[in-house]
């Protein structure tokens, strides 16, 4: 996973700040992490399987 990530907050995230993910772009991968925890842990899931799970969350 490159170093440097551009990280966006997820649009399934609320207003409120409080309860928020942000994802970023990781070459073939999607990197998702804990907004309040910048520098926590990371967690990454190939892309086919992120558009999977987004695509489940939708319907």
């Amino acid at each position: 996973m490159p170093k440097a990530l551009t990280w966006r907050k997820s649009s399934y995230s609320g207003e409120g700040g409080s309860n928020c993910v942000k994802v970023a772009q990781a070459g073939q991968a999607v990197a998702v992490r804990d907004s309040k925890n910048p520098t926590g842990p990371v967690i990454a899931f190939p892309v086919g399987k992120w558009q999977a799970f987004v695509t489940a969350h939708r319907a």
